[in-house]
């Protein structure tokens, strides 16, 4: 059940992104770094319940947080450019 939950946050918070891409707001940010930090915790309690797949969840999990850093980063400079 979690793993539904966590697959389900980091799909969601991308989603986000990409959205807040092209319609950057305050609001949006802020629920996209939520939504990250519940991944980042998900995903840690993930690996300590299951630590025999820790390679591959940190390798996925730094691929998506680039991404969600990246689009959150840029979703940022184009607020404060409006």
């Amino acid at each position: 059940m979690i793993t539904l939950l966590h697959v389900t946050i980091a799909l969601t918070s991308l989603g986000l992104t990409t959205f807040t891409l092209f319609r950057p707001s305050g609001r949006l940010i802020q629920i996209g770094y939520g939504l990250v930090g519940l991944t980042i915790a998900s995903g840690t309690y993930l690996v300590w319940l299951n630590p025999s797949h820790m390679i591959q969840a940190c390798t996925s999990g730094l691929i998506y947080l680039g991404l969600a850093t990246v689009g959150i980063t840029v979703a940022r400079q184009r607020l404060a450019r409006a």
